[in-house]
């Protein structure tokens, strides 16, 4: 996991997803994939990109 992530409660995190510097993780969301540049807020099941951080 990067910097300055932020994960939400209940977030299931699979093993060996890489999350980027900067990710935040909603309430609930089932990452499955990794998320390598960062930058970005994730939810859903299965996690995905819901908006880019600048």
């Amino acid at each position: 996991m990067g910097r300055h992530c932020w994960v939400g409660t209940n977030a299931v995190i699979l093993p060996g997803v890489i999350l980027g510097d900067h990710t935040i993780v909603g309430a609930n969301a089932v990452v499955t994939k990794s998320f390598e540049g960062g930058h970005c807020i994730i939810a859903g099941n299965p996690a995905r990109i819901l908006k880019e951080l600048h």
